[in-house]
C-alpha cells in the first residue's frame, strides 16, 4: 500500500469537480519505529502534524477532529487496522493544491514518509441536503 497518490488520483482530483469545502478523511497506521533509529512513526508523524496544521489553518482550513479508531459497529473492516482517524477541512481543493504545492510542505512531507506505514485519504464534499448542526 502506498502512503503517496498514484499519478491517476491525483489527476482525478485536480481535475474533479470539487466545489467549496473539501474534508480530507485521514486514516493513519503509524510505522513501530523509525528505520535506524528509536524514534517511533508516531512521533515522525506528530512532526509532520505539528507544522501541517499552521500550513492548514493559513490557507483557511482547519484541524475538525482527530482521534483513534475503536470499534467497528457496522461493517467488516479492522478497526485495529488504523492507528488514528483524522478530519482536516480546506475552504476549497485549490487551497488544498496550493499548500501541498510549496516548497515548506515538501519539506516537512519527510516527516509523514518517515511515520507513515499505511494510509487512505478520502476527500469528502458536502452531501446535497444533509443538513448540520451548525445549519
Amino acid at each position: 500500500m502506498s502512503i503517496r497518490p498514484n499519478a491517476q488520483q491525483f489527476t482525478e482530483y485536480t481535475q474533479s469537480s470539487l466545489d467549496g469545502e473539501v474534508v480530507m478523511l485521514n486514516l493513519l497506521k503509524f510505522k513501530r519505529s523509525e528505520e535506524g533509529t528509536s524514534a517511533t512513526g508516531r512521533s515522525s508523524y506528530d512532526r509532520y502534524g505539528d507544522a501541517v496544521v499552521k500550513m492548514v489553518e493559513r490557507q483557511g482550513g482547519r484541524l475538525l477532529w482527530g482521534g483513534s479508531a475503536r470499534h467497528v459497529f457496522i461493517g467488516d473492516v479492522d478497526a485495529n487496522e488504523w492507528d488514528a482517524v483524522v478530519l482536516v477541512s480546506y475552504p476549497s481543493r485549490d487551497a488544498f493544491l496550493e499548500m501541498i504545492s510549496t516548497p515548506e510542505y515538501s519539506e516537512i512531507h519527510t516527516h509523514r514518509d518517515e511515520g507513515l506505514a499505511e494510509t487512505v485519504v478520502i476527500a469528502c464534499a458536502p452531501f446535497p441536503g444533509f443538513r448540520t448542526e451548525s445549519d
